[in-house]
């Protein structure tokens, strides 16, 4: 750097006296220093994208700086979704919990209420009285719930491509499970089916039958999808090494589910810390050698496969394993076991005269079940489940009461969304939309 002083002046900067000297920086890199300073702001701008898939519907929003076509850095923010799912919880009842936690991930709505259900149950300490019944119509439902989960993410990510045929026959196999579903519970999503202590009702008579009915087309639209981009080589120049994360990478930001199963690691609580009694069922953990779009995708093709060879084993134990569906705990468990009336409308009248014409204590019971709930003795728990996404926690805290004090869910959606960054950094702007997909998050558990 050089002084040099130019042309004294009469009225300097203020503060100056008149003929102050002025400093010029010249000489070593400081000229190519400016000039890059000025390139770089002509050409890095800050966009922000979105929505990138059916589920980040203006509530995801994804701030990249980048350069041409290049990412230079990219943020995801999250909090506009806003349900306050965890914290109405706390003035419900236990039971009304349920109605709550199955609107996170409305994709995979009974992977919430199975994981609440069970932690509620081991705050009650009645683990081991749920009816053999019951858990077995909740794997049912949990691994058909499994592969219309990965159809949605399957069929929706080649839809975001323009491949609008891969999305309608992934909604045309979901269509059958949701069918199912129906069936069951009355309702396609939001069901609150799954209760502390066993379900709402058994299955209604023909269940059985009706799903081996369908599950071979629900078969034939996963094996369509397959048959649509395990060799395109569109597909294949889209995905292969496309939102690539190595496994310590994948492991250091708490990636879980599909996405840690494509680097190679069988990370499945099915298999490490069994609950619903899936130790007993014969099925396998998908794996692929890198965890890369195209491999993500193919996980996800595995694992259907993986659930519907689970659902055959539950329907023929289902057959064989007749009995009651909800705890015999009368503190627990509704007086009359919940049944639906001919017209699919209200309870049916053997349940009203059950509860209402039998007993005068059976009505009261009943309505102070209903209306303030039972009792949890004082504790906390975690409870730990292998969601489609990937490892769902619940932490639940009871202080006594008919309401939770406090509950709260680590959704996999959620903790697999800070991988984003590391995905897609240095890569091109058109991954970002792969990438993300990949990844398949449901904001209504990020956001809960």
């Amino acid at each position: 750097m050089s002084a040099s002083t130019n042309t004294p002046h009469a009225a300097g900067p203020a503060g100056e006296a008149p003929g102050a000297p002025e400093f010029t920086a010249d000489g070593g890199d400081w000229a190519e220093i400016a000039a890059e300073a000025e390139r770089l702001g002509e050409e890095r701008i800050v966009v922000n994208m979105g929505p990138v898939h059916p589920s980040t519907h203006g509530v995801l929003r994804l701030i990249l700086e980048i350069d041409g076509e290049t990412i230079r850095e990219l943020r995801v923010g999250t909090g506009y979704l806003h349900t306050g799912i965890e914290k109405n919880m706390e003035y419900r009842t236990w039971t009304q919990g349920v109605t709550f936690c199955t609107r996170m991930d409305y994709v995979a709505p009974f992977f919430q209420e199975v994981g609440y259900c069970l932690g509620v149950e081991k705050l009650l300490g009645i683990t081991d009285e749920v009816p053999t019944r019951a858990t077995l119509i909740r794997v049912l439902l949990m691994e058909l719930n499994r592969v219309a989960s990965h159809l949605v993410a399957l069929g929706t990510s080649g839809n975001e491509l323009g491949a609008t045929t891969m999305m309608t026959i992934g909604f045309r196999g979901r269509e059958d499970v949701l069918r199912i579903f129906e069936r069951i519970t009355g309702l396609r999503m939001n069901h609150a089916f799954i209760r502390p202590g066993g379900v709402a009702q058994d299955l209604p008579p023909g269940t059985t039958d009706y799903v081996r009915e369908l599950l071979p087309n629900i078969r034939l639209s996963v094996k369509e999808l397959q048959d649509l981009t395990v060799e395109n080589p569109i597909f294949k120049l889209r995905h292969v090494d496309v939102g690539y994360v190595s496994l310590t990478a994948a492991m250091a930001l708490g990636l879980t589910g599909p996405s840690v199963r494509a680097a190679g690691l069988p990370l499945d609580m099915r298999k490490m810390q069994p609950y619903c009694g899936y130790e007993t069922y014969d099925f396998d953990v998908p794996v692929r050698d890198k965890s890369d779009a195209y491999n993500r995708a193919m996980v996800r093709f595995d694992e259907c496969y993986e659930s519907i060879r689970i659902i055959t084993q539950v329907l023929d134990r289902l057959d064989a394993t007749p009995g009651p569906v909800m705890v015999a705990d009368k503190k627990v468990a509704w007086p009359a076991q919940l049944s639906i009336g001919s017209d699919g409308q209200g309870n049916s009248l053997e349940h009203i005269k059950e509860i209402m014409g039998t007993s005068m204590e059976s009505l009261i019971h009943h309505f102070k079940l209903v209306t303030e709930g039972f009792r949890v003795p004082a504790g906390q728990v975690y409870q730990i489940l292998e969601h489609p996404k990937g490892m769902m926690g619940i932490h639940l805290v009871s202080d006594g009461a008919t309401r939770p004090y406090r509950a709260h869910f680590r959704d996999p959606s959620f903790s697999n969304l800070q991988s984003t960054a590391v995905m897609t950094e240095g890569g091109m702007l058109a991954d970002v939309v792969v990438t993300l997909a990949s990844l398949d998050p449901v904001l209504g558990g990020v956001d809960r």
